[in-house]
């Protein structure tokens, strides 16, 4: 009877494991007695005396003898359908009890919901719980935006989590995009390297739009000031607007430049990296980083070099390309196509 063996096929009847057991043994042993049914399914008689007349009171078994007591599967059809039928009708009670609580939650004093496709939560507290939830609810993708102001100094940008401790699902996958004019020291990059799990993906753009997390394209949060983060967010369910904020997404996405998520030794210096007009991994990914508006000692803490490793790589590049200044560096590189995808 292996095909009834998972419990995702038993988990709308609420029938605990030792009835389900005693059901599938009687379904193949008609007129069985609570000893064979207790060794069929490997566990006390009390226990399959217990089962067996749980099964029928939902009449899913019946005795057919006594001395000793006898019992047989009723029809599985007939009997797990009309169960079924009034698991439905309770699922449907429990729906309507649902809404009516909404109703509830949605006029008490002190929260704002004017509409079911937007909620304004105002304090900190609220904000993080919210977070939370969403971010362990979700079961695909999150999209991030962070930038400054942050609620506190040196906490992951994504503010909420810090507090609430709430991370990612294994499995769900994390894009985020850092603002790199808010990457400023080392508190900012060790919180933002923390926050992106293995399946997590990290991208810097300066003069980010917004601080935004989006949720399995179903919800998303967002401050309500721009400039002043504690003072609350708006949390979004329409689908519209989350198309919008989905695209934004996408598109800054597509500007940002990745960073590097793995630690290595100091490199060489740009010329030793070079050969035959080629710029490897090092190089490149200063490159990158630099044309993302990043400062030299930013780009050091995100790679792991000396801030001196990487000015020499920088003034190098800038002799090799006759450029002057980090913008030329930055175009003239694009131009050759040095500012790549980082290799593998």
């Amino acid at each position: 009877m292996d095909v009834f063996s998972s419990e995702a096929l038993w988990a709308g009847t609420g029938l605990g494991a030792p009835a389900r057991q005693a059901l599938e043994y009687l379904v193949g042993h008609p007129d069985a007695d609570e000893d064979a049914v207790a060794a069929g399914i490997g566990v006390p008689a009390t226990a399959a005396r217990a089962a067996l007349r749980s099964l029928e009171a939902e009449l899913l078994a019946v005795r057919v003898g006594e001395r000793p007591t006898r019992w047989s599967a009723s029809p599985p059809r007939s009997s797990l359908g009309a169960l079924l039928g009034r698991k439905r009708q309770e699922l449907a009670r429990a729906e309507l009890y649902a809404e009516q609580l909404h109703e509830i939650y949605r006029t008490a004093p002190g929260r704002q919901i004017a509409t079911d496709l937007f909620e304004v939560v105002e304090s900190g507290e609220q904000v993080g719980a919210r977070y939370a939830h969403l971010l362990r609810s979700s079961r695909h993708e999150v999209l991030h935006f962070a930038k400054p102001p942050y609620v506190t100094s040196r906490t992951a940008p994504a503010d909420a989590s810090t507090a609430t401790g709430a991370t990612v699902r294994p499995g769900v996958r994390l894009r985020s995009v850092y603002d790199s004019d808010g990457i400023s020291d080392d508190g900012c990059l060790e919180a933002a390297l923390r926050s992106t799990t293995a399946e997590g993906e990290l991208r810097l753009l300066p003069g980010l739009p917004m601080k935004l997390v989006i949720f399995d394209g179903v919800a998303a949060i967002m401050p309500l000031r721009g400039d002043d983060p504690a003072a609350g967010s708006l949390v979004v369910h329409s689908s519209t607007l989350l198309d919008v904020l989905t695209a934004l997404f996408e598109s800054v996405w597509e500007r940002a430049v990745p960073l590097s998520l793995e630690s290595g030794p100091a490199a060489p210096t740009a010329s030793a990296e070079r050969q035959d007009g080629v710029v490897h991994s090092r190089t490149r990914d200063i490159l990158r980083l630099m044309s993302a508006g990043m400062k030299d000692d930013a780009i050091a803490r995100a790679l792991r070099l000396s801030r001196r490793t990487v000015q020499t790589h920088i003034s190098d590049l800038g002799r090799q390309l006759g450029a002057r200044t980090r913008f030329q560096i930055a175009l003239l590189a694009h131009e050759r196509g040095w500012l790549g995808a980082p290799e593998k």
